[in-house]
Formats: structure tokens, sequence, C-alpha cells
């Protein structure tokens, strides 16, 4: 069996994830499609991923691959969680990662509506809401926000007196239909670290919507980009990140033909079966990485890029704080002080070119977002207490 060590790996993550200097992207497209897909749960996370993998950009060049391009969309997908898809790949998760969060979404509002007594048949009344918000929506092709959607269909403006995570009938009914694709969220009237999308018909954001494959051939495109991007990774890895079930990845993984190769630290990992060769080392680098980056929340088993550092990196929830990268491994974190400037506190020691090199990361970074300090609900444990070194 042909065996990858964790160095290796690490070269992969510099070279695949765009991070090594002679790496990087040209694009917000270009990085995107190099990590599959960006996390987007908190709306900086997007344009942070995209700065830390694009030579120059702005905010305004994300958005215009966001909303006026349309090139990258957002779409509820694997885990429940929000990410930004390269347009292109949109029919491979629709019938697959996101049909199964759709399908969750509706049993769980179907059984809670009938437990709260909004309607004495839940399959009955989401199938009557979804038609009256793709009707509302259907009268609106510039989108209409979730406070107008729900003045214009008040059967869906209730708060269910249960107890449930989200108690309110509305932002469940567009979560059902976003992971559906029957909408998405298309333009945001705020800033570029906020949230407040216009609610679009999926037909008339991308126009000619392209045909959903079957959702077996969805499930593989899907594990053949991660493969490319995250590769090699273990079995337990792709069922994490893609909250599917073991016999959906198997499957994926024989219908490519991957190729079983052992891990350092013992473990069986999957490669493309033309991706085995050793890539070339990427040569020394430094990076920031956002919250919930697609790289630091690539993998279930992380030990090989986060060392002994996971308690400090990760919250108990399993979500991700800021990173700071050595050569492919965690090595702190970084923060803002009160006027915006980047600060990178370290866990370990690192070498002296090491460390220059993060500071001018943090320099670059402070530069790009000209004072204004980043809003997060994710601050790890590393961000708040983390020693200097």
């Amino acid at each position: 069996m042909h065996h990858v060590t964790d160095r290796q790996r690490r070269a992969r993550l510099g070279v695949r994830h765009a991070l090594a200097p002679a790496c990087f992207a040209g694009t917000p497209e270009a990085a995107t499609a190099a990590m599959t897909v960006l996390h987007a749960t908190e709306p900086a996370t997007v344009y942070l991923s995209c700065w830390a993998r694009v030579a120059v950009v702005r905010p305004a060049d994300v958005d215009r691959a966001l909303y006026h391009d349309r090139s990258l969309v957002k779409q509820l997908a694997m885990r429940r969680t929000l990410f930004v898809f390269p347009r292109d790949l949109l029919p491979a998760v629709w019938p697959s990662a996101s049909a199964r969060v759709a399908g969750n979404e509706r049993a769980k509002l179907v059984k809670d509506v009938v437990r709260a007594g909004v309607a004495r048949d839940g399959d009955d009344w989401l199938d009557r809401a979804r038609a009256a918000v793709l009707d509302v929506l259907a009268g609106a092709p510039a989108g209409r926000q979730a406070t107008e959607i729900r003045g214009a269909v008040p059967m869906i403006d209730v708060t269910m007196e249960i107890a449930t995570a989200d108690p309110r009938a509305a932002s469940r009914v567009l979560t059902y239909l976003s992971a559906s694709a029957d909408i998405v969220r298309a333009a945001n009237t705020g800033g570029w670290h906020t949230s407040r999308p216009r609610w679009t018909l999926m037909r008339d954001w991308l126009g000619d919507v392209p045909p959903s494959w079957d959702p077996a051939d969805g499930y593989r495109e899907l594990v053949r980009r991660w493969l490319y991007t995250f590769g090699p990774g273990t079995e337990d890895d792709l069922v994490w990140w893609f909250g599917s079930t073991r016999a959906v990845v198997r499957a994926a993984l024989a219908g490519l033909d991957a190729v079983a190769v052992s891990l350092d630290h013992g473990g069986t990992g999957w490669l493309l079966p033309d991706d085995v060769d050793d890539v070339p080392e990427p040569g020394p680098w430094a990076a920031l990485l956002p919250v919930l980056d697609a790289t630091v929340m690539g993998w279930r088993h992380r030990d090989f890029y986060l060392g002994p550092h996971r308690d400090e990196i990760f919250d108990r929830r399993g979500n991700a704080g800021t990173t700071a990268w050595v050569d492919g491994r965690v090595v702190g974190c970084w923060i803002q002080d009160a006027a915006g400037v980047v600060e990178v506190r370290l866990l370990e020691e690192v070498s002296a070119a090491a460390r220059r090199a993060l500071d001018a990361e943090a320099a670059r970074l402070t530069a790009w977002l000209g004072g204004f300090r980043v809003p997060s609900v994710y601050a790890s444990p590393a961000m708040r207490t983390a020693p200097q070194h």
C-alpha cells in the first residue's frame, strides 16, 4: 500500500488550498474551486478566505462573483451548513447533500408545526406554505427580504410555543426552501461582513438552471472534488464532512476507483487513482485564516495539521476560530485590537523567519481591513487566552 506522510499531507494542503504564495489563486472563483467550497456561516469568512488565497482581491471582487456574475452561489448543504459553491457544482449538490438536508429539515418542521398546534397536517401546511412563498417571490424578480416574505405570507409568521432550536416558522420554511434549491440568498442589502439577503427564486437568480444530476452521480462528483482538495482523507473524514452515511461514501469511493493509502500514526486514507504521486514541497509559507475557514474544517481527524492545539482552536461545538499557519501546521490564531490592528497569538515557538512571515501577513490583513474590526460569534479559547511567545 502506498504511504502518505503527514509532511506530504501538509505539502498538499499548501499547494491545493492555494495558501503557499507560489500557488495563490487568481480570482475568488479560482480560490473557491481550489477548496471545492467555501464556508459561509459567517459572511466575512467568504471574503477573508478569498483574501488568504488571492494575491490581490477586494471585497468588490467577491461581490462581483456572488452578486453580479453569479459564478459563486450560496447553498445550504453538508451538515446543514451554508457554503459558497462554484456554479457548475450546484447540479451535483442539489440532489445529494442538499437534498439530504432538505429532507431532514422538512421532517422536523412537519413534526413541530403539529406539536405546536399550528396545523393538524404538517405536510399539507408545509406544502401550502411553500407554494405561497414561491408565489410571492415569483412576482418579485429582485427578491424580497425575510420580513417582507413574512408580511406577505401570514401563515408562516408564527412562533411555535414548543421546545425547539428555532421556534420561528418563517425562518425554518426559508431554510427548507433554500436547502431544496427552490430559493436562494441573492443580493445582500448589508455590507460584506453582514448577511441581509434578499430571497429570490433560484430560477430567477441563475436564469437557465441546469438539471440536477442523479443523486449517486452528485455524491460521486462531490467526493471526487473533495479528494483532490483534501485527499488523502479517511472514510471517517468523508462521512463527517458530508454529514452523510458510510454507504454513500463507500459507493462514491468505489465509483471513482479511489486508491487506499496508509497514513502516519495508522489509518487508511483515500486518493484519486491519478493523484497518488507526491506533490512537490511548495516552499516556506505562512497564512492567517478566518473563523470556520474551509481548510481548518476540512477533516474530522486533524492531528497532522493541528498537533496538540485542538482544544485551543475549536470550541466545544466543533467550531474553529481564527488560525495562524506555518508550512501546513496551525501554530496559533489571530485577533484584532481596539484599533483594528491584527495581532498573531502563538501557541508554540516558531522560527524567526516564520514569525516574520506571520507578522507580514498580519500587517497585510490590517491594511486590507483598513481599521474595520471583523465581527464573529466564534471566539476560540486561543483567541481569548493564548499566551504570547
